[in-house]
């Protein structure tokens, strides 16, 4: 048994920071809380040093008996998430600065990143619902830390879904157990073939439930416009940005270790969610007005993508690489979008941006940076892991899918223009007060985000060599 603490430095220092941060927390004053966000950052930047070491050693292990993973698709995970969760903290210092609830704000941003981390090396059935469970519970109650109406009732859509799939999830996990009599992923890519085909397929769409579900996709995509609309603007940015890094490296890491040899036509299946997930998530964001609502729906098709790694996970060597290059391009280029709403607090609806560009000039380019990233646009890193996932899914037999996608991807040009065009209007900008900036942190988040989202695309051959290595056997 390898009980080797030192390969989960970076979800223990999550952890660690998150109880002596509640701990510090509770004797200082309220002016002086900010010390548990600097306490939240030292984490992140401890949790990065050690998965730098690990990623530059190239080895891979599984630890406590096989039930976590540290191989390349955790290390990258890891990067994703490590470099993401300070962009929200930075995002965040303006808005719950001097809060009543500021400590526990920063405890459940921590615990939730754990929960994720966790989600991104799971080997076994067990590991994966006990992460799941860990990046979910906390990101309820962040959900409704306004304590509003429009905070509660999204808090509420969210953890009941949660709560519904989570348990089809649990139902999932005990029918594979069920037909493979074990939980690890090794030993049930070699049960599974010889189970039940009923059994295993019913089995596997209930893990699944859960992983959808966290990742926003359809048919589990209902919560996500309702809490990207009700949440603090930073809880926004983090619900729908972290959460899909666990949940899709999950899934790619189940499907890929355990599931190979089932017999159950899940490539077929995924291919289908993702068509629909990318045409539902950028039909409905066609006509919104709200700018969190119009980012949502984005984030649900970008979730369509990604899905198409996981349809061709055994089926192309470039899923891989493409899926975690992606994930990464993806969090920062997203909260970029979302760091410069949170820095215009007032500006709710996308007429509220008109004339952005004459005010502040450098905020209207990062908007511009990360919108056409969003889509895809050269030098940004998402597109790079657009091709690369386009690639994988003709490789993997799904051109169809490849076709449907690029389709999509110019449709989404149009809505992404309806909030850019009003940022060069001359005439009948809004109002100072609608687009005064709120502080300079979210505004240094957004300027940072969309230089690491330009800097992906530019310098990307490294990150896919990287993300191009093995797992473990």
């Amino acid at each position: 048994m390898n009980e080797d603490l030192t390969a989960l430095v970076p979800e223990l220092a999550l952890l660690g920071a998150a109880v002596l941060g509640l701990l510090t927390g509770c004797w200082l004053p309220r002016r002086r809380q900010w010390i548990v966000a600097v306490l939240a950052a030292v984490a992140c930047a401890a949790g990065l040093t050690a998965t730098a070491v690990t990623l530059a050693s190239g080895r891979e292990q599984t630890v406590f008996s096989g039930t976590f993973a540290v191989d390349t698709a955790t290390g990258v995970g890891r990067l994703a998430v490590l470099t993401a969760l300070p962009l929200v903290i930075a995002m965040s210092v303006d808005t719950v600065r001097n809060h009543p609830r500021e400590t526990e704000y920063w405890v459940l941003l921590l615990l939730s990143g754990a929960g994720t981390l966790a989600l991104t090396g799971a080997d076994d059935l067990l590991t994966l619902f006990a992460a799941y469970l860990l990046a979910s519970l906390p990101a309820y109650a962040l959900a409704a830390f306004a304590k509003d109406a429009r905070g509660t009732e999204a808090a509420l859509k969210y953890y009941l879904m949660g709560a519904l799939l989570g348990t089809v999830m649990l139902a999932g996990t005990a029918l594979l157990y069920g037909a493979g009599h074990t939980t690890r992923y090794r030993a049930l890519a070699t049960a599974l073939p010889l189970a039940p085909y009923g059994l295993v397929a019913v089995g596997l769409i209930g893990v699944l439930a859960g992983l959808l579900f966290k990742a926003g996709a359809v048919p589990a995509h209902f919560w996500v416009p309702d809490v990207t609309e009700g949440a603090p603007v930073p809880v926004a940015a983090y619900v729908t940005t972290l959460p899909k890094i666990g949940a899709l490296i999950a899934g790619y890491r189940l499907l890929h270790q355990a599931l190979p040899g089932s017999g159950v036509n899940w490539p077929l299946l995924l291919a289908v969610v993702a068509a629909l997930t990318m045409s539902l998530g950028n039909l409905a964001a066609f006509f919104q007005t709200s700018v969190t609502r119009l980012l949502a729906y984005s984030t649900i098709s970008q979730v369509g993508y990604l899905l198409m790694a996981l349809a061709v996970a055994t089926r192309s060597g470039l899923a891989q690489k493409g899926l975690l290059f992606y994930l990464l391009a993806y969090a920062v280029t997203n909260l970029g979008a979302f760091a410069v709403v949170a820095a215009l607090p007032r500006a709710r609806a996308l007429t509220d941006y008109r004339g952005l560009a004459a005010r502040h000039p450098g905020l209207a380019a990062v908007l511009v940076v990360c919108l056409l990233g969003l889509v895809g646009t050269p030098p940004t890193g998402v597109f790079l892991g657009k091709l690369e996932l386009f690639t994988a899914a003709v490789d993997g037999g799904f051109t169809w899918l490849a076709v449907l996608a690029v389709a999509n991807t110019v449709a989404s040009l149009f809505y992404y223009l309806r909030w850019l065009g009003p940022l060069f209007a001359t005439a009948g900008a809004a109002p100072a007060a609608v687009q005064a900036v709120r502080g300079r942190t979210a505004a240094a988040t957004a300027c940072t985000a969309a230089a690491l989202s330009l800097a992906l695309g530019i310098g990307g051959s490294a990150v896919l060599t990287l993300a191009g290595g093995p797992l473990v056997p």
